[in-house]
């Protein structure tokens, strides 16, 4: 029998979800690059010391 003549036949259109379902999700909300330390930034900032040690010239 060839492949063409074949009925058509979806196991996945059968398949039930159970969306409900307390197991771990296959993917995850949010991946570990598209946070903050994905992108490269820091979780401490030195902004305050920055500002302290400005040069008098900026006064």
């Amino acid at each position: 029998m060839d492949i063409l003549e074949q009925p058509e036949h979806d196991s996945d259109g059968e398949r039930t979800v159970d969306f409900e379902s307390e197991e771990a999700p296959l993917l995850p909300e949010q991946t570990r690059d598209d946070t903050e330390r994905g992108w490269g930034d820091r979780e401490y900032t030195n902004d305050a010391r920055l500002l302290e040690d400005r040069p008098p010239h900026w006064d």
